[in-house]
């Protein structure tokens, strides 16, 4: 499986609208839900059951389960920036990762944004610096 092939997945959803806790491409998703409809796409089922969380960034509830779930279930990258691989994004200040998309090349990522759903983005200097970890799907 290539990176390509989990950026082909991830622009499936391309258009879907924002719905905080979804993740069904065409009806809704918020940016773990991304992840987890193009885990499924990859694989199959998810490999776990995903617990409530709360759509506010700011909530100090679960800090840092993102980030430990990536490591969990995915593989650490730190060499280039590359097609497929997932990037996780500390917003507004924050200590932990609050935020994640999944790269189309250096320069460009896909990612759900409230308001926009989901949505193919420059990778600006601005988003740049708040990537916290890069990571890569299993098998990629």
């Amino acid at each position: 499986m290539s990176g390509d092939a989990v950026v082909a997945a991830a622009r499936s959803f391309l258009g879907t609208p924002y719905r905080h806790q979804a993740s069904l491409p065409g009806a809704g998703c918020d940016c773990l839900g991304l992840l987890r409809g193009v885990w499924r796409a990859l694989y199959g089922a998810e490999p776990m059951a995903m617990p409530a969380y709360r759509a506010d960034m700011r909530d100090p509830t679960n800090a840092g389960a993102l980030r430990l779930a990536a490591e969990r279930l995915l593989v650490a990258e730190d060499g280039p920036l590359g097609a497929g691989q997932v990037v996780l994004f500390r917003l507004g200040g924050m200590a932990e990762a609050k935020h994640c998309g999944i790269l189309v090349g250096p320069e460009r990522f896909i990612h759900a944004q409230e308001r926009l759903g989901v949505v193919e983005a420059n990778l600006t200097e601005a988003w740049a610096r708040r990537v916290s970890a890069r990571f890569r799907f299993p098998g990629t």
